[in-house]
């Protein structure tokens, strides 16, 4: 089996104030994926990227980079990574292909102006190489950090929430690029608020709340084993109470009781609704419509962290 290329091992951060921002967290990342990792504010993401990126020390636990220790092997692992982080750099005077030049140059990487140009171009770059970043606009500026990160070619990219406060057409473009940078076997980690941008990008999705990893899935698996359908029927005459002979079925009256909503497993072969309509007709129930509805990512996120925070309370 190939090594993960990022290993996260145990790893717990604790504040002298006594808060516990990461709670032994153990995560291994296959190379060439792309890992969403989904969670509230102050969820702990954020404190995650910075101690994998040697920004945060970690209290306890140990990280590995492409089997360098991120602490004991420092700048081989930092090689490797690059980071986009959630906040822009915004009043820098240099222009854009200095800055992106000199990033690659950080990292002990010999000047290669073609890749930077290539890195440059694949971001709508190339037209503003010679304009100073302070005078772009926010879009601009988040691609600008995008290149920063690309220009030491490195293996693993993290992305803090890469697309926040950006407009549609750039996020689609980054979607874009992200899994152009998958093809050439770069592992994508991304932290997202947008769950749509997981649901369309991420093969695998973890769930991180108050600290906790409380779960890592294929996101296929994921959706398949927490997905639910609803069928919504819209009832001729509103119902007072959903009858007795219905009892079989998990039914719940919506809209003052004018639709009746059945929720059923996604993956079952027989999922009953033949059984439910024929027992509705001989009930003298009568439907003008129906609809079902598939339950997404975001639902099965909401009911996880929900979950969660019942638990603890």
């Amino acid at each position: 089996m190939t090594p993960p290329v990022l290993s996260i091992q145990n790893l717990s951060k604790s504040y002298a104030s006594g808060l516990r921002a990461l709670k032994d967290i153990n995560l291994d990342i296959r190379k060439g994926e792309i890992f969403a990792l989904l969670g509230p504010n102050g969820a702990g993401k954020t404190t995650l990227i910075s101690i994998v990126c040697g920004i945060v020390t970690a209290t306890t636990g140990q990280v590995s980079a492409d089997g360098h220790d991120i602490v004991r092997d420092y700048r081989a692992a930092r090689t490797k990574i690059g980071l986009v982080p959630q906040e822009l750099a915004t009043d820098t005077f240099e222009t854009v292909w200095a800055t992106v030049s000199f990033s690659r140059g950080l990292f002990g990487r010999a000047p290669n102006a073609a890749y930077v140009e290539k890195v440059l171009r694949d971001l709508s770059l190339w037209d503003k190489r010679k304009d100073r970043i302070m005078t772009l606009s926010g879009g601009m500026k988040r691609r600008v950090m995008i290149a920063k990160a690309l220009a030491h070619e490195p293996e693993i990219l993290f992305l803090d929430e890469p697309t926040a406060g950006v407009d549609v057409e750039l996020r689609r473009d980054m979607w874009l690029l992200v899994r152009g940078l998958r093809e050439r076997g770069v592992t994508i980690i991304l932290t997202t608020h947008y769950i749509e941008e997981a649901e369309e990008m991420a093969d695998r999705i973890g769930v991180i709340s108050k600290g906790e990893l409380i779960l890592v899935e294929d996101k296929v698996t994921l959706m398949k084993k927490l997905g639910k359908k609803q069928l919504t029927l819209q009832l001729l005459e509103p119902l007072q109470a959903i009858p007795a002979g219905l009892g079989e079925w998990l039914l719940t009256l919506k809209s003052g009781g004018c639709e009746l909503e059945y929720s059923f497993d996604t993956g079952a072969d027989d999922t009953r609704i033949p059984a439910l309509l024929r027992r509705l007709g001989e009930l003298g129930i009568a439907y003008k419509d129906l609809n079902t509805r598939q339950s997404s990512l975001e639902d099965i996120f909401v009911s996880l962290v929900s979950e969660r925070a019942g638990a603890a309370s």
